[in-house]
């Protein structure tokens, strides 16, 4: 492999992206991963180094489900995205589903999506087989055929693959086959799935290989799988799994981007991991680390990290996708929004829980975030750390009082503030120590009465494969407006 002077440290896209789907086009790299009930879904990412990404669109305004893991597929110069929707409480789903969009650039514009007519299945991943033919490939593992132009399929689901089974005393959460990404190197075609649960206990996920000389098999198990694991919870990423495995910027080099949970921050979600690959004289791929939570290697070319920065937003135009997405959306959710001295937002649901949040990702162990509130009418509003509708923190205000939240209910505590339309909050997360202030207009900032411990805001207690967010709610009746939106990180 080409060597490099400049290193790296994981995450290359920090914060909940879990299940990375990855494709070269050209000499560049698109990515997407699981949004789940986030719309705008399906965020596109683009770089040139594997290293440092770019937003660049949404391929996906209006999910029609939870979205599970995806996979991008390029086939006679277009592009497809297959899709696995899960029934939601908002979705008409009654079963897991997979669709499809496509388009003919990476950039879009994406389609609607399509209906497969596949049940029951997540985690689709598309091959061209030696005989011309497109397949899926499905949990399970089962494949099925489809037709040339890719939008329908041509037969039924078939079990193709059994996995490859670890030993029984592994602490795992469960067996779970799942994820196959496929891709073809000289004579072979090669297999990458996921077993072991991601999440449960930190030792659970990883990542196994097969190959064949034919797409219909039979598949041979990788004597060296897992190919990568955490096999210590002293290690600093967690759960790791779910791969995909492309050619690097050199041309010579191989790289694995994963996803993997990083110790003693389950709340941030799964983060996005990158690792070499070196190939065996006898062909099979293998990782070159065991724990990829050092300083690493870059690819060749590849520019510096930057570390993740602060912003501020004064909402002058709304940057849906790029750094906001609702939470759990109903049909038409973003008309909810509009630009008006400011973001102004209708009131949605009669609690945090039911209003479909606001929120953005981050990937910092520490951050303050900061919002001047002000309700039009009758509304309440205010600021969140959001993981699901059962569980989060935050206070707003309904203009004769201030709410406060914790472990997802609101709390008897009453705050001892004004009654007012108009408040600025402020939340200061220092590695799970939650800490709340708020200024009336004109006045001192005053520390809220309660400080919370948010450490078990995550997958594991609530069952729910999500991290927790900063978010903007309206609840209630009428509207709220929000001005001077600010994120800071903050030092370790």
């Amino acid at each position: 492999m080409t060597t490099t002077d400049t290193t790296f440290v994981n995450p290359v896209l920090p914060g909940d992206r879990p299940d990375p789907a990855v494709i070269k086009v050209g000499d560049e790299y698109w990515m997407t991963y699981s949004s789940f009930e986030s719309a705008p879904g399906l965020p596109l990412y683009r770089s040139s180094d594997l290293v440092n990404w770019t937003y660049e669109g949404s391929a996906l305004p209006e999910p029609l489900g939870s979205t599970f893991a995806v996979d991008i597929a390029e086939h006679d110069g277009r592009y497809f995205i297959y899709i696995p929707f899960i029934p939601t409480s908002w979705s008409t789903l009654t079963d897991a589903s997979i669709f499809v969009v496509y388009a003919d650039s990476m950039r879009g514009p994406w389609s609607a999506p399509i209906d497969l007519g596949i049940r029951g299945a997540i985690d689709p991943g598309h091959v061209v087989g030696e005989d011309g033919r497109r397949y899926l490939f499905v949990s399970g593992i089962r494949r099925i055929a489809l037709a040339d132009d890719g939008h329908s399929t041509v037969g039924e689901l078939e079990q193709v693959y059994d996995g490859w089974r670890y030993p029984d005393e592994w602490v795992t959460e469960a067996y779970a086959l799942e994820g196959p990404k496929l891709f073809r190197r000289g004579e072979w075609f090669y297999l990458v799935s996921a077993v072991g649960g991601t999440a449960g206990p930190p030792t659970g996920h990883m990542v196994i290989v097969a190959r064949s000389r034919s797409i219909h098999g039979p598949w041979e198990n990788h004597q060296g799988n897992p190919i990568a694991r955490t096999k210590d919870a002293a290690e600093r990423w967690w759960s790791r799994g779910h791969a995909t495995l492309v050619p690097g910027p050199a041309g010579d080099d191989w790289w694995m981007v994963s996803h993997g949970y990083e110790h003693g921050f389950r709340t941030l979600g799964r983060q996005i991991l990158l690792e070499p690959i070196r190939w065996t004289d006898d062909d099979w791929p293998e990782t070159t680390i065991v724990d990829p939570g050092g300083e690493l290697e870059a690819p060749a070319g590849a520019a510096a990290q930057h570390p993740s920065p602060g912003f501020h937003d004064d909402f002058s135009t709304l940057r849906l996708g790029e750094r906001w997405a609702f939470h759990a959306p109903s049909p038409g959710e973003a008309e909810r929004l509009s630009v008006d001295d400011g973001l102004r937002m209708s009131a949605k649901g009669s609690t945090p829980a039911d209003t479909s949040p606001l929120a953005i990702l981050t990937g910092d162990h520490s951050y303050e975030i900061e919002v001047d509130v002000e309700l039009d009418r009758g509304a309440e509003a205010g600021l969140l750390l959001f993981f699901n509708n059962r569980l989060f923190c935050g206070m707003g205000i309904d203009g004769e009082r201030m709410l406060s939240y914790s472990g997802g209910i609101r709390t008897h505590w009453r705050e001892p503030v004004a009654s007012a339309d108009r408040i600025t909050l402020r939340i200061r997360n220092e590695e799970h120590i939650v800490t709340g202030w708020y200024r009336l207009p004109g006045g001192d900032w005053i520390r809220h009465g309660v400080r919370y411990e948010t450490s078990g805001y995550h997958a594991n207690t609530v069952g729910d494969l999500l991290s927790l967010r900063p978010a903007l709610y309206a609840t209630g009746v009428g509207s709220a407006r929000f001005r001077d939106f600010r994120y800071r990180p903050l030092p370790d």
